[in-house]
């Protein structure tokens, strides 16, 4: 029987000990003695949230599948019990042999969002490894970083061996393969890290060098050992129906953000949507099979319990087979109390029929982004949305019994007026007039329409990663006068206005587009107090203002200044299929308010067509394909 790493009195004194125990239902079991490798999966932030997370639940799975690995897991402490950690000089443990995390062979943290970067110091700071992966010694575990945030590991570049580009079910087992094969050789740490250099996809940073211009932007961005290419390619997995997905998920003993199994219908995206990174980071868009789905979500709910199962997609109604799909599980799970979650529905496809079986089961809240207020701006995004588009499927809803829709959009846009802004609460309150419309018998009460706005962060690989982002002093602005114009709307009660922290924004557009300059930055916040940024009740931006200033940079370098169009970029050794010239094609086309059609109406030669698979070769098997500039 594993013995705790904390003593009973130190888990009685802290929030939710449930966080640190362990032995949650369908966690992996071995004995660490048995396996030639020990692989901790981090999610750098406290466990609720990293327990929502699909990735790492199929990365875990996919590792425990091997007899020699065991893949284990540890989440960002909550502040309460770091506080113990460093008093009583307890180092950080993983959850399922509750031993230190220094003694594991490699530490895998996902990178999902900006703001948790002090909170990955925190993890290698408790656990007792060296921060600089330059200055780790033999001993130490190797830290691979991956997810979102890889795609510019520059400004954390410093406190990690390696990073993975592209999806985990690729290069993992060979990665591990030859960790052992190194292993057996007894060769120093350098060594297995020119050999994973060489691996499709692994990006060692010490093995890079940047150097500056006077102005402060990037001259070059060279290898310095000859087993360090000077392309990183991502690695994407074609055959989604053939490879690693969970069929024993784990299942907390608490709540989670995430209390539900969680079924990825398919990955990536075709609508290019010129502010949504995800949607070109994981072209091209590749459906897993009807076949494939229905036998894991059988597996999952009767593995973990849960009574709500999601269909998981960064655009759901682009799954062909949606309707198949959701009257199977329907019929499937009839009168076992199922509930079906189906996010990402884009509101001009989202069928009648299907809504109308789906609230059989359960009634709840619709969201829905039309992102910007105004058509114009649409168009500017690529949103793919008119107004009747919009108006029309709130009207379905409606009358499919829905009384309560969430809206997203976004501050700060490329070209946005504050006509645009104004167009937010006029929309909100159309919305709303379209309930009213429906008599008064056949309501379900009163409308409830929730508004929130969130400050647009450029991002690297996007059409806008060339435009400049507002500061917090005119996002400020944009959402008082927001406000004061949801106010004034005929429905202005049936309106609630939320709204995203400015501060918080502004910090995650530096770290977007950063550069490995900014790794001292993140290093001195650290050690002045910050963790947990991405929670408002921590975040501290005088803090943030001096590590800044002390360091000799400024924010308004990486967010105030429109990038020139031949500037090389920090991310710009990263290849992701997706080209950098269709990407500025792009940006110019927003600039002229051009719309691009979807990759199923039209191919546009984007680039992603060199992987082979997805949409870039359905239905078109037989035809050349286009594969951008």
């Amino acid at each position: 029987m594993r013995k705790l790493a904390l003593s009973d009195e130190i888990l009685l004194s802290v929030e939710k000990p449930a966080r640190y125990i362990g032995g949650e239902i369908n966690m992996a079991v071995k004995n660490p003695e048995d396996v030639d490798i020990r692989f901790c999966m981090c999610f750098p932030d406290v466990y609720e949230i990293g327990m929502s997370h699909l990735g790492i639940q199929i990365i875990y799975d996919m590792l425990n599948l091997r007899n020699d690995i065991y893949c284990e897991r540890v989440y960002s402490p909550w502040t309460d019990l770091d506080k113990i950690l460093r008093r009583e000089n307890i180092p950080l443990f993983a959850l399922e042999s509750q031993q230190p995390v220094k003694d594991f062979d490699f530490l895998g943290i996902t990178l999902q969002y900006e703001m948790c970067y002090t909170n990955i110091l925190q993890i290698l700071d408790l656990s007792k490894i060296t921060l600089n992966a330059a200055d780790r010694t033999e001993n130490e575990p190797f830290v691979i970083g991956g997810g979102p945030c890889a795609y510019n590991p520059e400004p954390i570049a410093d406190f990690f061996d390696m990073f993975y580009i592209g999806e985990g079910e690729t290069v993992y087992y060979e990665l591990m393969d030859k960790y052992k094969e190194w292993k057996a050789s007894g060769q120093d740490r350098t060594s297995f890290l020119k050999i994973a250099a060489k691996l499709p996809g692994i990006y060692v940073p010490q093995f890079y060098q940047p150097a500056y211009n006077k102005d402060g932007t990037l001259a070059e961005f060279r290898p310095l050992v000859p087993e360090a290419p000077a392309k990183i390619v991502k690695q994407v997995e074609c055959s989604l129906s053939e490879t690693y997905y969970p069929e024993k998920p784990l299942v907390p003993y608490i709540k989670v953000t995430q209390d539900r199994v969680v079924l990825e219908i398919q990955r990536g995206c075709i609508r290019g949507c010129r502010f949504c990174q995800a949607g070109m980071l994981y072209r091209p868009i590749r459906p897993r099979s009807l076949s494939f789905l229905k036998q894991r979500a059988r597996k999952m709910l009767k593995s973990t319990g849960h009574e709500e199962i999601t269909l998981s997609s960064l655009s759901s109604s682009d799954y062909k087979e949606l309707k198949e799909l959701v009257y199977w599980l329907i019929d499937e799970f009839k009168g076992q109390g199922i509930n079906i979650s189906l996010p990402s529905l884009r509101i001009d496809a989202f069928a009648l029929d299907v809504m109308s079986k789906v609230q059989d089961v359960h009634k709840s809240s619709l969201t829905f982004a039309p992102e910007a207020g105004t058509q114009r701006l649409r168009n500017v995004i690529n949103k793919g949305l008119t107004e009747d588009d919009i108006l029309n499927g709130a009207m379905e809803a409606f009358q499919g019994g829905w009384n309560r829709v969430k809206l997203y959009f976004m501050l700060g846009l490329p070209g946005e007026t504050y006509n645009d802004i104004e167009g937010i609460a006029i929309l909100s309150d159309k919305i709303a007039r379209q309930y009213y419309t429906i008599p008064k018998e056949e309501r379900n009460g009163k409308v409830n329409i929730v508004t929130s706005t969130s400050i647009f962060v450029p991002k690297p690989f996007t059409p806008f990663q060339w435009a400049k982002m507002d500061t917090r002093e005119e996002a400020g602005k944009k959402r008082d006068f927001l406000l004061s114009r949801v106010r004034e709307q005929l429905n202005a009660k049936s309106i609630k206005y939320n709204c995203h922290d400015a501060d918080v924004s502004e910090l995650e557009g530096v770290f977007a587009r950063g550069d490995r300059r900014l790794c001292s930055v993140i290093r001195q916040a650290y050690e002045s107090g910050c963790i947990y940024d991405a929670w408002t009740e921590y975040f501290d931006p005088a803090k943030w203002d001096k590590a800044f200033k002390d360091n000799g940079l400024g924010t308004e370098f990486y967010l105030r200044r429109e990038r020139a169009e031949d500037e090389l970029f920090p991310w710009d050794f990263i290849d992701i299929g997706v080209t950098k010239q269709f990407l500025l094609n792009e940006y110019h086309n927003s600039q002229k308010e051009i719309t691009t059609p979807n990759c199923r109406k039209a191919c546009q030669g984007c680039g992603a067509a060199k992987f082979q698979c997805g949409v870039c070769v359905e239905g078109r098997q037989g035809s050349p394909q286009r594969t951008g500039d």
